[in-house]
């Protein structure tokens, strides 16, 4: 068994299943479901239809494109990969509000048993696609709501805290995201899974702007403006190799966050009323305030569904606290925080220095 294993590579791990399809899933919701939002939004606000339209086709494209995503991570076969796109279409439908925690399970399986035939028989072309497509819509019948339903109660139970407890759940989430974000998994993903919006969704962005910002600030008089780039708006990931070499360098963002992440939820009132996927982006792209303006402008069906949120006109309040949240606090106080641990030897010269 580990012989065929290994021949079709299947690598039962938490790493490919944990950090590889995670990751590769958001991407796929990148690239469909929040493309889409972005580019419907701009094209209500513009008042072009041919934008809609676009949008809306990229949007409804979510499922098979994390699939195929996720497939793609597993070094599945060119069969068993387009078969993946079924498969995502009915997981993600099934699943409802857990869709994409429905597509991560399902298209995981679905895909392995699509490997393991793939190749093996004279038919290959009729028998990999019917065993992943069979498998795979199979398992969303009957495990997709319940999946769904699961993922759903759980995203509701943070949201609903964090509205009652905004200031500690504010803590909570504000840290817990952000070191998921700069930690190998994906924290966009997690967010897009619980349908993290409202409060919870903007402690998240806070949290995840934290990580990113601070660590690109804090580590400018090593990296200069190329570490200010690929940390700021790239991702804070890439300090993990200095994170396990001393992992007191991790100390001043997750402190920024504890700080950002309840004067977002307590004093600005910062909703991700966006897409839930854009609440664990940070400042990557900018994608989570885009998604926290797109939510303004016109919120999304989670949004609508989790928080009964409604498009609002922003105001001159709104705008600072995205601002402060995302941009200034996490530089000042990660700078702060940071400049106290080199005084006292924590992080010393060259602790923060990115790997070339």
């Amino acid at each position: 068994m580990k012989e065929f294993l290994k021949r079709k590579n299947i690598v039962i791990s938490a790493k490919r299943y944990g950090i590889d399809a995670l990751g590769a899933m958001a991407q796929g919701l990148f690239c469909s479901l929040l493309i889409g939002t972005i580019i419907k939004t701009l094209g209500q606000q513009l008042g072009m239809q041919f934008f809609v339209d676009v949008g809306q086709f990229a949007f409804d494209m979510a499922g098979p494109a994390m699939a195929v995503a996720i497939g793609y991570a597993l070094k599945a076969d060119p069969m068993v990969l387009f078969s993946l796109t079924g498969v995502g279409w009915a997981a993600n439908k099934l699943g409802g509000a857990g869709g994409p925690l429905a597509v991560l399970f399902i298209a995981i399986i679905a895909a392995e048993f699509g490997k393991a035939v793939s190749k093996e028989t004279k038919v290959d072309i009729l028998v990999t696609p019917a065993v992943t497509v069979l498998v795979g819509v199979g398992l969303s019948t009957l495990i997709a709501p319940p999946i769904g339903a699961a993922a759903k109660a759980f995203g509701q139970l943070i949201v609903l805290t964090t509205e009652f407890q905004p200031f500690w759940m504010g803590i909570a989430v504000s840290v817990l995201m952000g070191i998921a974000l700069t930690l190998p998994i994906s924290s966009a993903a997690i967010c897009a899974s619980f349908g993290l919006v409202g409060l919870a969704g903007g402690a998240a962005v806070a949290g995840c702007c934290a990580q990113m910002v601070g660590f690109a600030v804090m580590s400018f008089k090593e990296n200069r403006w190329g570490g200010l780039v690929s940390q700021g708006i790239g991702t804070s990931m890439l300090q993990m190799p200095n994170i396990v070499k001393n992992p007191r360098v991790w100390i001043p963002p997750i402190l920024a966050s504890a700080i950002t992440g309840p004067i977002a939820t307590c004093l600005f009132k910062l909703q991700m009323n966006g897409e839930p996927v854009s609440s664990g982006m940070g400042t990557c792209g900018f994608v989570g305030q885009i998604g926290v303006w797109t939510g303004w402008l016109n919120p999304s069906e989670k949004a609508v569904e989790m928080v009964n949120a409604a498009a609002i006109t922003p105001t001159a309040f709104d705008w600072l606290g995205l601002v402060l949240i995302c941009f200034v606090l996490p530089a000042v106080l990660s700078w702060a925080f940071c400049e106290v641990l080199r005084k006292i030897g924590w992080i010393r010269e060259g602790d923060l220095t990115l790997p070339q």
